[in-house]
């Protein structure tokens, strides 16, 4: 196929808030693929080459200027071998290497296959097409179930690899998709609760369980052989060889655990998240890495079975017997009081709330479903950075006021505030560079950046504004942390934020 075609597809997406017509769209371009196409395809209407990061910045790819082709002729296999090379030059002589390879690809390239591609490379590329509609297409191109196609991309882990099924073989291949030890499964997450009696009247007889604020992990055994995966599934073994003992430790051959990391300070609370985030983020496990703590809140496979089909009580029963006391602390609860002390409890212990979950409740891999929701005192978003202002008199010379986008359904971001609360010097310092990095225009003070940075924001609440385009803004934001274990796709949605406006979760 023409990679004219998949760009004709992906502008035809991105003109249109409609979710019916983006699927439309995709299922029309999927159904022509041929089969070696389709892992390529997926990743470039996606956004995520099945390369990974390429490793091109945005000054490399905006430094080749040549005149560009009037008339289409690269293959989207073409392209995908491109970004293949990419990917693997390095060392020595690589930055010529790889603009020699980029000038050679746009010379063959019209400027909207050009476009494309560099937005490809710097992670710039948010058309509309996220991982949710694009399941969607995949199904009704193939004439499968949608549930079908989306519990064999959240086991797999790789929606690419799930369409090869899906238009291949089809259900069958897809039925027989299992949670595969080793390789990372997309976490259940949670929707919110303004309170524990809300979170109770919403999902019954519930598990209250400590909300640790640390950096979710997934720890996968396989007889001696551990991996260790971020929420965003990142592989971070390395960085964990404390962790790593643990579950070599631990009394069963093969699992998949669940659970957060985080610093204790001396007096047993948590170390702020920032903190936790730093230490895990090294590299050198001596620099920090393995000083940090685990905690486990569920287990999604032990010993030969799947237990993501079971009720949340039986998974505990396993998780106990496996871990012991490195079990997150919970209670049972079905009266408001009892989740209370519970909540009480966390929070004398430095924590940040509490999860109440839903006995009966399977692990809805890549989900926010209601089952489980969190209840924090302190309300916050998960918003991201879509550009920010030169600061002035003490914070001058650095990127200080943050404007703030939550989630669009199209995929795009939307303007909800701006805040420069809560950032220290050091933060100030850090998010300067990072947001120069992912620079994109400028105007006036404001430096307009790619929207990949999330930020948790704490509020006061929200009001009606006609000053941002989503009609709300935020009341006294004030920069909490940054999550750098958090996709921007992970963000929270326009309408979360608009429904606190009207006091609902």
């Amino acid at each position: 196929m023409l990679f004219a075609d998949l760009v004709a597809t992906s502008a035809a997406v991105a003109a249109t808030r409609s979710r019916t017509t983006k699927v439309a769209a995709l299922v029309h371009l999927l159904r022509r693929l041929a089969p070696d196409e389709v892992e390529a395809t997926i990743g470039f209407l996606t956004g995520a080459p099945r390369q990974g990061r390429i490793g091109v910045g945005w000054r490399t790819a905006v430094a080749v200027d040549v005149t560009p082709a009037l008339e289409p002729s690269l293959e989207v296999l073409e392209v995908d071998a491109t970004l293949a090379e990419l990917a693997v030059t390095s060392g020595s002589g690589s930055v010529a290497a790889r603009r020699a390879l980029l000038t050679s690809l746009f010379e063959r390239a019209t400027e909207a296959e050009a476009e494309l591609v560099r937005n490809l490379l710097t992670g710039g590329l948010r058309q509309g097409a996220l991982a949710g509609i694009m399941t969607d297409a995949v199904a009704k191109a193939a004439g499968v179930p949608l549930g079908l196609v989306r519990r064999a991309a959240m086991l797999s882990g790789d929606l690419g690899r799930t369409a090869c099924l899906a238009l291949g073989p089809g259900e069958a291949a897809l039925e027989a998709v299992r949670l595969a030890v080793l390789n990372p499964i997309q976490p259940m997450l949670a929707a919110g609760a303004t309170d524990v009696t809300e979170a109770l009247s919403l999902t019954g007889a519930a598990s209250v369980e400590w909300k640790l604020d640390g950096a979710r992990v997934q720890v996968h055994r396989a007889g001696t052989e551990v991996r260790i995966f971020t929420r965003n599934l990142n592989d971070v073994t390395h960085r964990l060889p404390g962790i790593v003992a643990l579950a070599l430790a631990a009394p069963a051959e093969t699992f998949v655990l669940d659970g957060e990391i985080l610093w204790l300070a001396e007096d047993a609370t948590p170390k702020a998240f920032q903190d936790t985030m730093s230490a895990f983020g090294r590299d050198d496990p001596a620099a920090g890495g393995d000083a940090l703590l685990v905690r486990f809140f569920d287990v999604l496979h032990l010993d030969g079975d799947d237990l993501i089909d079971e009720p949340l009580t039986t998974r505990h029963h396993r998780l106990d017997g496996l871990v012991g006391e490195l079990a997150v602390p919970r209670v049972y609860a079905e009266e408001p009081a009892e989740a209370e002390a519970m909540l009480a409890d966390a929070l004398a212990h430095g924590h940040e709330g509490v999860m109440v979950k839903a006995l009966g409740s399977p692990y809805d891999a890549g989900r926010r479903g209601g089952s489980w929701r969190k209840v924090k005192p302190v309300r916050t978003l998960d918003l991201v950075v879509l550009a920010a202002e030169w600061g002035h008199g003490r914070r001058q010379g650095w990127l200080s006021n943050l404007h703030l986008g939550a989630r669009a359904p199209d995929g795009g971001f939307v303007m909800v505030g701006k805040t420069f609360k809560g950032l220290t010097d050091a933060l100030l310092a850090w998010q300067t560079e990072a947001l120069l990095e992912r620079e994109v225009a400028r105007e006036g003070i404001v430096v307009h950046v790619r929207p990949e940075l999330v930020v948790e924001i704490a509020l006061d609440g929200v009001q009606t504004s006609t000053r941002y385009p989503g009609g709300v803004a935020l009341r006294f934001a004030r920069v909490k942390g940054y999550r750098p274990d958090k996709d921007p796709d992970d963000a929270d949605l326009i309408d979360t934020v608009r429904a606190l406006r009207l006091g609902t979760p």
